[in-house]
């Protein structure tokens, strides 16, 4: 059995590392105080490279992710606990639970990163090599990437995220937010071993903070003269009245007037199932809407539930009006290839595990609409008024390597709608907007994002915003959005280098320390 008797001095560092969890949360959206991470994870390095064993450093890596998922992803809780139907105690549980999980992987990554098997025994006289940032970094992206995909995964709160409009914003093109993620780690690491006079890393990392403003001139893209009006539709329909059978047509009824005046848009966005109707059953009011868009040389895209006869389901977005150059009236027809159908399915929202043995524990198990095909991993871009769009449904914007496989040369926006109204007056709309300005930067693309009740915007390909809409306000956003043209270097590699070079480091390590060891 595992055992863990800690000094007075570690527990001090443990609520130390507690508390810089904590206030990692400050440097994600809305507060941006993008130099945090680097001086929590300076901290937790030191922690880890004084650490005698790796189950102790596994138990630091543990307590810092519990401030660090504790805080910032502490807006899952309104949904539970305003449309769950449980107990407070219960809902509570709940978050124990997943933050618990979620500082699973920080704890993986300094129990690899200290593991005797990567270090010279101490009897060689050194205990951890100098060159253990690299070391740390690997094992923290390598942890990182795990939490991304496992159980289908949930990478929020990457720490990536926090230099979408800071320092190292720049290096998004290039490398990605994951890459970002590494030179962080890397960076605080090094800088760390200044406290050893180990000073050789520290120059390097020093460098590469300090070369990222100039690496702007190598992003890939460039804008172009063209531009494309659009307008973003916010219907701003409360989350219990949406799927009320009362309140459909006086939702279909909203969005159309909000629409009717910006028809004379190029492309106008309704959010993430905007139609409260399953797409079979809304025919008439589609046809209607299709012909109206048609007529006035417009394409309205929007979220909508299909309904199959064999009882599939999909939560996905259609085309209606004018899709391609030649025209001149609108070809929507139910089954039409033109549309996007959600892969990447939220746990519990859109499918259930173990599905037979929750569903009847509580209303939380059992949401509406919570039973989910999944559409292809790769799906060919949405045509509107002869422009291509890279859909993303809601959670997706938050999975670059779905995006990549999806992106062309000619995909000229990525497109993403939601809707966050699970979340209310929380920061976890804030932070989905962060990512989804991640994406912009990585891919070089402007970004749609259409929502329920907020934050719906426009993001311009550098990652900053060009426009939004306050939230929980109905309205339209309309602007011209001016295209861009090229390939990130990210966009073309995704991150399959920087993890195999992760790989490649943790097993050359092993390697080494094996070779030295066997020497003592």
């Amino acid at each position: 059995m595992f055992k863990l008797k800690l000094s007075r001095p570690e527990v001090f560092l443990s609520l130390l590392l507690l508390v810089a969890g904590l206030a990692n949360t400050l440097a994600f959206a809305p507060y941006q105080l993008t130099i945090i991470p680097l001086f929590s994870l300076l901290l937790l390095s030191l922690v880890l490279y004084q650490s005698q064993t790796a189950g102790k450093a596994a138990w630091f890596g543990f307590v810092y992710g519990v401030g660090w998922f504790g805080l910032g992803i502490s807006w899952v809780h309104v949904s539970i606990a305003t449309f769950g139907g449980m107990p407070l105690v219960a809902s509570i549980g709940i978050m124990v639970v997943l933050v618990a999980y979620l500082s699973l992987f920080p704890a993986l990554a300094a129990w690899l990163t200290c593991h005797r098997r990567f270090h010279v025994t101490p009897s060689s006289g050194q205990r951890k090599s100098d060159w253990w940032p690299l070391l740390f970094a690997s094992c923290w992206v390598i942890a990182e990437n795990l939490r991304s995909w496992l159980f289908t995964g949930f990478p929020w709160l990457s720490l990536g995220y926090s230099q979408t409009e800071g320092l190292l914003a720049p290096y998004a093109p290039l490398i990605g937010e994951t890459g970002i993620t590494f030179l962080l780690v890397f960076s605080a690491a090094s800088l760390g071993l200044l406290v050893h006079k180990q000073w050789k890393l520290a120059v390097v990392a020093t460098l590469l903070l300090l070369l990222s403003p100039q690496l702007t001139q190598f992003k890939g893209w460039h804008l172009v003269d063209e531009k494309v009006s659009v307008a973003l539709v916010q219907g701003n329909i409360k989350q219990e009245l949406r799927w009320d059978p009362e309140q459909e047509l006086p939702t279909m009824k909203k969005y159309m007037q909000l629409t009717k005046p910006h028809l004379q848009q190029q492309i106008i966005v309704w959010p993430e199932a905007a139609i409260p109707q399953v797409e079979p059953l809304a025919q008439a009011y589609l046809y209607n809407l299709d012909m109206q868009a048609a007529e006035n040389n417009s394409a309205v895209i929007t979220g909508i539930l299909d309904y199959k006869r064999n009882n599939d389901a999909y939560n996905g977005m259609i085309v209606l009006g004018r899709t391609g150059a030649n025209v001149s009236k609108g070809d929507y027809i139910y089954e039409s290839k033109n549309r996007y159908q959600k892969h990447h399915l939220l746990p519990i929202g859109e499918f259930v595990p173990f599905e037979r043995l929750l569903r009847d524990i509580a209303p939380f198990f059992d949401l509406p609409n919570s039973s989910f095909a999944r559409g292809d991993w790769r799906q060919p871009n949405l045509q509107a008024n002869n422009y291509q769009l890279l859909a993303a449904l809601c959670f997706e914007i938050a999975f670059p390597r779905q995006i990549q496989a999806n992106f062309t040369d000619n995909t000229n926006f990525i497109l993403t709608v939601s809707n966050d109204a699970w979340f209310g007056a929380s920061i976890g709309p804030l932070q989905h907007m962060q990512i989804a300005q991640m994406r912009a930067l990585e891919f070089g693309r402007p970004l749609l994002r259409a929502t329920n009740n907020g934050v719906t915007g426009i993001i311009k390909p550098d990652g900053h915003i060009q426009a939004v809409l306050p939230q929980f306000e109905d309205g339209v956003l309309a602007a011209d959005v001016q295209l861009a043209t090229g390939r990130t270097l990210y966009s073309q590699t995704g991150d399959s280098p920087l993890l195999l070079l992760a790989i490649f480091m943790i097993l050359g390590r092993g390697f080494y320390t094996w070779r030295r060891n066997r020497k003592v």
